[in-house]
């Protein structure tokens, strides 16, 4: 699997992910992200144009959550891909991914808007 990924401001606190995360969009979406977070801001990921994804990309989520949790900042995952899911649940992971807003840390993610 391999395409391109974007991540774009899309409202204040919210960004639009689309494409492909696997491992080889992987490096440059961790940074793409982790630049456009640098703010305080509490922020939520639209994953509805994900097409495709794989472990690398699953990692890249992981990261975002532990630097948003290091700087005392909410993130919120919406409409977490289904490929995600089945390896967040297969690695036994999938409740990080899944928190109810106000979760541990500060850090929720969650499956769509209405939680």
């Amino acid at each position: 699997m391999s395409g391109t990924f974007t991540l774009q401001p899309a409202g204040p606190g919210r960004l639009a992910a689309s494409g492909t995360l696997d491992f080889d969009t992987a490096v440059a979406a961790l940074d793409r992200g982790l630049a456009l977070m640098r703010d305080g801001t509490d922020w939520q990921i639209d994953l509805s144009g994900v097409a495709a994804a794989d472990s690398a990309g699953l990692a890249v989520l992981l990261e975002w959550l532990k630097q948003a949790r290091a700087a005392g900042r909410g993130l919120v995952y919406l409409d977490l891909p289904a490929q995600l899911r089945a390896i967040a649940q297969i690695s036994d992971i999938e409740e990080l991914l899944t928190l109810a807003p106000g979760g541990p840390g500060g850090v929720a993610a969650t499956r769509s808007a209405a939680v």
